[in-house]
């Protein structure tokens, strides 16, 4: 009953500003009663034309009501013919309505509907985009002018209204396996004549070959304990994309500022100390040379960051849709989730806020269809747990089970040191990037080294070779500016 109110509500809304500015709304009638006379005339194309149309595909009511008596008979298996319609209508108590049976035996006289059904139903369904596109219009226009609506929403209302306008009326046809598998085929020839990544490279040798590059549509968690290295192994993430691959990357910090994180890329680009960049020691002149040379291909790398603190969940789908549109964007970082704010009504609501958040996330990177890595934060349990070397699980994700849900992928950053597991001096940098979900492909342990000091994380095969430059006889300085091209 409410939607049947909410329907005529809608409809009359368009009949008032179709008369406010002159015009009647979209509709094909003919081709209404052409679609509802071939369906009476030939029982064959009942279930297609089921298949694409719905109530809301006819524009004038007595075509809606016959519609409805239609499906209503086709849901109970009876086969549809100016009698059973007719019957149907009238236990209804609607054949009057719409003009009784002489109406019915009209539509079917009509002469070669039947062979023209699919060009009617493509009429009737452009009408209804039509008519659709014209309610969400009517619907912002309402909210425009009304003040106590937050921009941020309005703009993602409207996004969302206009785009939900054109996807209800686009059906998926199934699709004959055969068909499905010449695509597979296609693509696995693709792929083996091609030797780069399927999706956005991470930077990371063991890391792609697992994964074959961060994959369209795919939430990746990126989760550890405080001052672990999550941002800095998410930077290294984003820099490799964006300057050794070229690919335009967004990250959305909401804890950093956009300076604090350009001072470490500074640091992981050019091979200085921290101290150095942030200013507590004095550069030599040869050393401002070394910067302005190193952060050439940085300054000119496709990398766009976003410092908004707190930043609202509806406010970054609306940025994340224009970076994507204006920018190309084909990689978005987030650090870190739990710091965004979820919907205004789920506030105090902790765990359902983050799931709202967390479903969010991957809502956008399927809509955008590019991957979305979210950094998070791990509970204390993490750290307590005895046995298991004291590795992460899953069930440390904080704040809602939602996010091992939601996530194509789990990655968590573990450093033995880090956590009290190990006092020997030779394994304060060593890493491990642990693999725990991976929804398309294998888990997995990678060894790395974190140099907290350049801000940069090397695989282990990487950091050996370099020890041995070492021994070799080159000098450190040599060794670590190879390291840092």
């Amino acid at each position: 009953m409410a939607e049947q109110k909410n329907r005529k509500k809608t409809q009359a809304g368009i009949e008032n500003l179709g008369l406010e500015i002159g015009n009647r709304p979209p509709q094909a009638t003919e081709a209404e009663e052409a679609v509802l006379g071939a369906m009476l005339l030939e029982p064959s194309i009942v279930d297609s034309s089921m298949a694409e149309l719905n109530r809301d595909c006819f524009y004038d009511k007595k075509n809606q009501m016959i519609f409805e008596a239609m499906s209503s008979l086709v849901t109970e298996h009876v086969p549809i013919d100016i009698i059973t319609v007719s019957d149907r209508l009238k236990a209804q108590g609607k054949l009057e309505a719409v003009g009784g049976s002489i109406v019915l035996a009209n539509y079917s006289e009509r002469v070669g509907a039947a062979a023209h059904i699919e060009y009617y139903i493509k009429i009737l369904k452009q009408k209804t985009i039509q008519r659709d596109l014209i309610t969400a219009s009517y619907s912002i226009l309402k909210s425009a002018f009304d003040d106590s609506t937050d921009v941020d929403d309005l703009i993602d209302m409207a996004q969302s209204r206009v785009y939900d306008a054109v996807q209800n009326n686009v059906r998926k046809d199934v699709q004959e396996i055969g068909s499905v598998l010449n695509d597979v085929i296609t693509d696995i020839q693709e792929r083996q004549e091609s030797t780069g990544l399927s999706g956005v490279p991470s930077g990371f040798p063991t890391l792609d070959h697992i994964t074959q590059g961060w994959q369209p549509s795919d939430l990746i968690i990126l989760a550890a304990r405080p001052s672990v290295g999550k941002t800095a192994f998410s930077l290294n993430i984003a820099r490799n994309a964006a300057v050794d691959h070229h690919m335009p990357v967004a990250f959305f910090s909401l804890e950093m500022s956009a300076t604090q994180l350009a001072k470490r890329l500074a640091v992981s680009e050019t091979g200085l100390s921290a101290d150095k960049i942030k200013g507590a020691i004095k550069l030599e002149n040869y050393e401002w040379e070394q910067l302005e040379y190193k952060i050439k291909d940085l300054a000119k790398a496709p990398l766009y960051i976003d410092d908004t603190p707190s930043l609202p969940l509806m406010e970054f789908r609306t940025k994340a849709k224009n970076l994507v549109k204006n920018k190309g964007v084909r990689l978005i970082v987030v650090d870190y989730l739990q710091l965004m704010q979820g919907p205004a009504e789920l506030r105090g609501l902790r765990e359902q806020e983050v799931a709202a958040i967390s479903r969010t996330l991957k809502a956008t990177a399927k809509e955008l269809d590019i991957p979305i890595i979210a950094l998070s934060q791990l509970s204390r349990q993490s750290v307590q747990r005895a046995g298991a070397a004291g590795k992460p699980q899953l069930s440390d994700l904080r704040e809602s089970g939602s996010i091992e849900q939601d996530a194509d992928m789990v990655i968590f950053i573990h450093r033995p040191d880090f956590v009290g597991l190990s006092e020997n001096p030779e394994d304060k940098e060593k890493t491990q990037i642990i693999i725990a979900k991976h929804r398309n492909g294998e888990t997995r342990d990678i060894d790395m080294v974190f140099k907290s000091e350049r801000v940069k994380f090397i695989e282990m095969d990487e950091a050996l070779d370099i020890q041995a430059q070492m021994l070799s006889g080159r000098t450190v300085g040599s060794a670590m500016n190879n390291e840092f091209e």
